[in-house]
């Protein structure tokens, strides 16, 4: 499905195909695309990249299509590697979650941290947490695959 180019944020790389390998949503997923641009919210001088995710209801292009600032997108990817480690980590040891070790890492970005940790404020976290276990478990092959061309991709770009 081509993504419309006369909204406010402008694409520039598209992937239109996306409804196709959209993980476990692949060939039945609203979202239909997704592109790099210039965001909607750029001023007059202040021009930002972002990614957007296209999503379409099947008569429209829906208020749930969601767009993110370049570096919120690569928080995000740290914070799903982040997690992924931590679920392989606690595993080994059966510790899921330890409340008296809230904060799992401090990932150095701009000169501070990004303090990564479990949502303590969960009122069902136990019960989540394992949820979550299980959720990062099943889809293994789908996100293990992503980050395998993630790491490629790394790679090339740090040589």
């Amino acid at each position: 499905m081509k993504i419309p180019t006369t909204l406010k944020h402008k694409p520039v790389f598209v992937v239109e195909n996306y409804e196709q390998v959209d993980g476990r949503y692949a060939y039945n997923s609203d979202a239909k695309g997704l592109s790099l641009g210039l965001a909607q919210w750029n001023d007059r001088g202040n021009v930002e990249i972002s990614a957007k995710v296209w999503r379409h209801t099947g008569e429209k292009w829906s208020r749930q299509s969601e767009e993110l600032p370049l570096h919120r997108v690569l928080d995000l990817a740290i914070m799903v590697c982040r997690a992924r480690l931590h679920m392989q980590e606690s595993y080994q040891f059966e510790l899921l979650y330890q409340p008296e070790k809230p904060v799992i890492d401090r990932i150095g970005l701009q000169g501070d941290a990004m303090t990564f940790s479990v949502c303590t404020a969960n009122e069902k976290l136990n019960e989540d947490i394992k949820l979550f276990a299980q959720a990062i478990s099943k889809d293994d092959e789908l996100i293990g695959e992503r980050l395998q061309v993630l790491k490629n991709m790394l790679r090339e770009l740090v040589s």
